[in-house]
């Protein structure tokens, strides 16, 4: 079951808002989000322009993103994706 729900923290737990179908003592996973935090902003860049004839090199475009990642996620991409390789597994 995934629900998402609005708790307060009163210093020592997090008291759920509104009721929750749950037994006493069931292990949950909490993702805490401050909602008085601003929301991240995603900042939109315009895509350099080339000259009349010139292709666009969108690879360089994405090299200069500095991504973060193995060197053999394109080679292995469905072992990252469904053969339970972990990024921490890259040679």
């Amino acid at each position: 079951m995934e629900k998402i729900l609005d708790a307060t923290y009163d210093g020592e737990v997090f008291r759920p808002d509104e009721p929750v179908d749950l037994a006493s003592n069931t292990k949950v996973k909490v993702i805490v989000e401050d909602e008085k935090a601003e929301p991240k902003k995603l900042e939109l860049v315009e895509m350099p322009k080339k000259g009349k004839g010139e292709p666009y090199a969108f690879l360089n475009y994405l090299e200069s993103l500095n991504l973060d990642g193995p060197s053999d996620f394109s080679r292995n991409l469905d072992e990252y994706l469904y053969g339970g390789k972990s990024l921490d597994d890259s040679e």
